[in-house]
């Protein structure tokens, strides 16, 4: 219960500093929203597009955009010392871990409401056609991306090269998530669609939450004592 509450306390106060400046939350979708309009200047034709790009177009704002929001989050703990705070205080590691981890799922998740409904409609996508598999795709796929990317974020909060190394860690790593979510969305889009094959990706993208947020929660306090 008290790893708990430590990693609640530290999801609240993410969340009562964002709900008073929007800063990383506008920055962020506004960034995603840019990503999928100029795809859609690029690949929609005469009001038709491609009918595989949605899936990738929609991830690849999602992790573009989750990269800047990892990276911004981390950059407010640097400027007011309260990373090092946090890691003083006498609370577990992997509990403040969990905390910055739902904080970020968190802002990615508000992101997704407002750029998946602008995929479905650029690119007249029946996302929607299957909501429950949908949200399982996202929901799934979002935390693998995250667990790692706070991870990685932490760990290069104090270097300078932190804004070019941090998608140079990040995305090598995630390229299973993202293939997986990718793969997953495809067969929502298929007609009829292919529900089998969509389970099939959930089912891997599940296990590769529970691998990627256990071992961060593992090596999220040697990383920062270091």
């Amino acid at each position: 219960m008290r790893f708990l509450r430590i990693a609640w306390l530290v999801l609240r106060k993410d969340v009562a500093i964002e709900l008073r400046s929007y800063e990383i939350l506008s920055t962020t979708l506004f960034f995603a929203v840019a990503c999928v309009a100029i795809f859609s200047f690029a690949f929609v034709r005469e009001g038709q597009a491609p009918v595989d790009a949605a899936a990738g177009i929609l991830w690849i704002a999602i992790a573009f955009s989750g990269t800047l929001a990892l990276g911004r989050t981390f950059e407010r703990e640097r400027y007011g010392e309260t990373l090092k705070a946090l890691l003083l205080a006498p609370a577990p590691r992997p509990a403040i871990y969990l905390g910055k981890l739902l904080g970020i799922v968190a802002l990615l998740f508000a992101t997704e409401v407002i750029v998946v409904p602008m995929v479905a409609f650029l690119f007249s996508a029946p996302f929607f056609s299957r909501p429950g598999l949908l949200v399982a795709l996202l929901g799934l796929g979002t935390i693998g991306y995250a667990a790692v990317g706070t991870l990685f974020a932490a760990m290069l909060v104090r270097a300078r090269t932190r804004d070019v190394m941090l998608p140079i860690l990040l995305y090598p790593i995630t390229i299973p998530v993202i293939i997986a979510g990718v793969r997953g969305t495809s067969a929502l889009l298929a007609s009829p669609v292919d529900e089998p094959v969509a389970m099939l990706w959930i089912g891997l993208l599940s296990f590769f939450d529970v691998v990627f947020v256990t071992l961060s929660l593992w090596t999220f306090e040697p990383l920062m004592t270091e």
